[in-house]
């Protein structure tokens, strides 16, 4: 596999080097209580909230996590391995706007648009997991994070990117889970989801946040560590002093996950955003937020850790040359990083929207990026000598046996959202830009995409635990739109 490096040993050293100091010197607030009683009790210096982490206890505690993490479907049949070189896609988390079908305006999510993305997803080949990625705005704000994660078990095999908004929100959203697999241990024996742990740049750990790490670590469920520095804003503008910062963060979160249970599966995650100083905005598809994004990567596979990254996402505000140069980029350079989950297709305005007809664009590039990682074969059958040696001066390969057997191994096949007819048949066919080509797409796999059901005793569970939820709440079933 061809492989994108962008720091060297010796930067990766000073890098680490740098974090490790600042953890120590510097410090890390955290706003929990239970994370400081831990971390007070393995030896670090607390003062008024923020601790300083002690260098050989950060490096006891990145030791004992998992270097790789099965992440399974929905049924437990497959399963993804998150380690190694592996690369999962899936479409980024908690957008708020969504690119209407119709009239192509942005606007609020909607429940609706939500059970249209998880379906649409569960479709893409090139997909592999699922991602709570759009908060309906028709939907209760205090248990909106739990009907999206209710969304996709109902409509999607695929395993989960999630997050809960609450502390009691991920226990809700465990309850949910362990109603679908049959319980806590087949849970915690093969984990349906990765949830979302952020700190807050710089350097600090909200209580809500430090308790869905530590709740994380108890039960077993993989937890993504995911900083999101805006350079030059929440984090140093050089990429390298972000760097230092984000990985201190990242290794304070992977030390509260070790004390609370050693061996807790983490991952190395990031957004690194470069602020746009002319604009006050966060860019996440700039080339320097792409080059951090591939670079902490490189840090948390220093560290043997699975690792996590937000690319394939755009600053565009629609599905134009800017999205599609920006997501191919990020796509294509974390699949030559290695970085084992990558949140961002379907995404546009900065982290903020979701789009259907981006998302089956992006779902092109993703299987492009997967043939790139295959690089260039070299075995008997690809090096070809005797066909060459048969067909001769002059002669072609099309009818070939050689040429129908090795087709699909050496070349990617896109759909038909990639044109590559002769400018005549394109004309014939409607003259039909990408766009156009990727709301067919949309209508088409919405339409005829069949999906699993639910076994009947595990929607039986969910449903029996998710009302329990909203009667909890004081919320009656009939404010919860039920498209699903």
């Amino acid at each position: 596999m061809p492989r994108l490096r962008f720091l060297s040993s010796g930067d990766i050293e000073q890098i680490t080097s740098a974090s490790l100091e600042v953890l120590e010197e510097s410090g890390v607030m955290v706003k929990n209580q239970s994370a400081l009683r831990l971390l007070q009790e393995a030896g670090c210096g607390v003062d008024n909230e923020v601790v300083q982490f002690p260098p050989e206890l950060v490096e006891d505690s990145f030791k004992k996590a998992p270097s790789s993490i099965e992440l399974h479907a929905r049924d437990g049949d497959k399963h993804h391995l998150v380690g190694d070189d592996n690369v999962i896609y899936n479409p980024g988390s908690a957008a708020i706007y969504f690119i209407d079908r119709d009239t192509v305006e942005m606007r609020r999510a909607e429940s609706l648009d939500l059970v249209q993305l998880v379906r649409l997803v569960d479709a893409l080949e090139h997909i592999h997991a699922q991602s709570t990625a759009i908060v309906p705005s028709d939907v209760p704000e205090g248990i909106s994070d739990l009907y999206r994660l209710y969304v996709i078990l109902k409509n999607s095999t695929k395993p989960i990117v999630t997050g809960a908004f609450t502390k009691q929100g991920l226990i809700d959203m465990r309850m949910m889970l362990e109603a679908v697999v049959g319980g806590p241990d087949e849970l915690m024996g093969a984990p349906r989801a990765i949830f979302d742990c952020c700190p807050s740049s710089p350097l600090m750990w909200s209580d809500v946040t430090c308790q869905n790490l530590i709740d994380c670590a108890e039960s077993g469920i993989p937890a993504e560590i995911i900083p999101a520095p805006q350079m030059g804003a929440t984090s140093p503008v050089s990429i390298a002093g972000t760097l230092v910062q984000s990985t201190a963060e990242i290794l304070s979160g992977v030390v509260i996950s070790q004390l609370t249970k050693p061996g807790a599966p983490v991952i190395f995650g990031g957004s690194p955003a470069a602020f746009d100083m002319r604009y006050c905005t966060a860019r996440l598809g700039a080339m320097e937020a792409v080059v951090a994004a591939c670079a902490s990567a490189e840090i948390g596979k220093h560290y043997r850790l699975p690792t996590h990254a937000y690319l394939g996402l755009s600053d565009s505000k629609a599905v134009d040359a800017q999205s599609g140069y920006e997501s191919g980029l990020g796509i294509t350079f974390a699949a030559l990083a290695g970085v084992n989950v990558v949140s961002g297709p379907g995404m546009l305005a900065c982290e903020n929207c979701q789009s259907l007809e981006k998302m089956v664009v992006d779902n092109e590039i993703c299987g492009a990026a997967y043939r790139l990682m295959d690089g260039v074969f070299t075995d008997a059958p690809a090096l070809a000598k005797e066909i060459i040696t048969k067909v001769g001066p002059g002669g072609h390969f099309l009818a070939e046996r050689h040429t129908r057997e090795n087709l699909r191994k050496e070349q990617y096949m896109p759909s038909d959202v990639i044109d590559r007819l002769t400018p005549e048949s394109w004309r014939k066919s409607g003259s039909k830009e990408t766009t156009s080509r990727a709301k067919e797409t949309v209508d088409k796999l919405l339409e005829e995409h069949i999906l699993v059901p639910l076994p009947r005793d595990a929607e039986r569970r969910l449903d029996e635990v998710f009302k329990g939820i909203l009667k909890r709440h004081g919320i009656p079933m009939s404010r919860i739109p039920l498209e699903i």
